[in-house]
């Protein structure tokens, strides 16, 4: 799906002023999974995205998250940002609400890309901090994924400093073993139910 033509702006210029002013340095590209799939990256600064999201491909849309009370305390923020894949979480301990949690699915339900700091605060310099596990939740509950993207220099920002954008090999979910007996429930109940359903469609006596 075509992004919105506002994130498509804007992320073009993003890469643009990021290019002009740091010299960044990304690799592995080659890495990137195809969609859906989850980016975890460290967390240095607020800017982080702007070195992650535009080195990415422009479609599908990478969508990421924000503090619903500090950063969609505006109208127009609560606009505005959703038409650049921002969408807003009230984080209790590090941990997403349950309207976060309902978003992160639905985007990898659409084949989307969600960017995730598992670490869920800034880090300390160069050293993480632990990181949440609700990102291994998501990974296996939707089984998608997970590209871990390392960004370092963010934490000294200066124009023209040199920022480094490692894209890992991807992590992917190993299913677990109760899988396999859950799909095959789920097979006998829709069975059941698609039997039910034709039967109350049968005629009348």
């Amino acid at each position: 799906m075509r992004p919105p033509r506002l994130y498509r702006v804007v992320r073009r210029t993003v890469r643009w002023l990021v290019s002009v002013f740091f010299r960044v340095d990304v690799t592995g590209l080659e890495n990137i999974p195809a969609p859906p799939y989850i980016i975890a990256a460290n967390h240095q600064a607020w800017f982080d995205p702007a070195f992650i999201i535009p080195f990415f491909l422009e479609a599908p849309m990478i969508y990421t998250m924000a503090k619903r009370e500090t950063v969609f305390n505006r109208a127009w923020k609560r606009r505005l940002l959703p038409l650049i894949g921002v969408f807003p979480i009230s984080p209790h301990r590090g941990e997403l609400d349950e309207a976060g949690l309902r978003t992160v699915y639905q985007v990898l339900d659409r084949h989307g890309v969600v960017l995730i700091f598992p670490e869920g605060r800034y880090s300390r310099g160069r050293a993480l901090r632990p990181l949440k596990v609700g990102i291994g939740h998501f990974a296996l509950h939707a089984g998608v994924p997970i590209c871990p993207v390392a960004v370092r220099g963010t934490d000294v920002l200066r124009p023209f400093s040199r920022i480094d954008v490692t894209i890992g090999p991807p992590i992917k979910p190993d299913a677990p073993a109760w899988w396999e007996l859950s799909s095959r429930v789920t097979k006998i109940v829709e069975n059941v139910r698609l039997a039910l359903t034709k039967g109350l469609r049968g005629p009348r006596a």
